[in-house]
């Protein structure tokens, strides 16, 4: 049996890709509601920037698909965060709640869904004196 190559291994993220029934109603949540970047649409795609990371939301490929992924966007002060995206109608799943703590920080994290129930969520790491 071979070794494996040790030099190589998968670290950075060039895009991810969730499925959206509804690409019209997806776009502005995506775009305006939380305030992503949109990059381009083609049909059945759209693709936001999010620091460097593509986000791909698609229609599904064969009727009656769906999967999807968490994304967790990261965030400094998330309890201001997580105001400002609920006064913009976004669904949280509870308020922010410490999930961890680490030895130099504590990681919190706020629970929400797209139009289409995707689970994402916001990630601080907040950092103790």
């Amino acid at each position: 049996m071979p070794q494996p190559d040790s030099s190589f291994g998968l670290s950075r993220i060039g895009q991810i890709a969730i499925t959206v029934s509804d690409l019209d109603r997806a776009v502005p949540f995506y775009r305006d509601t939380l305030g992503l970047k949109l990059l381009f649409q083609v049909p059945n795609m759209a693709f936001f920037d999010c620091e460097g990371i593509r986000l791909m939301l698609g229609l599904p490929e064969k009727p009656g698909e769906n999967h999807s992924s968490i994304l967790y966007y990261k965030v400094e002060e998330i309890q201001k965060a997580f105001e400002t995206l609920s006064g913009r109608g976004v669904p949280f799943e509870g308020k922010p709640h410490l999930v961890a703590r680490m030895p130099d920080h504590d990681l919190w994290m706020a629970f929400f869904r797209d139009p289409d129930r995707n689970l994402l969520a916001l990630m601080s790491e907040v950092r103790r004196p």
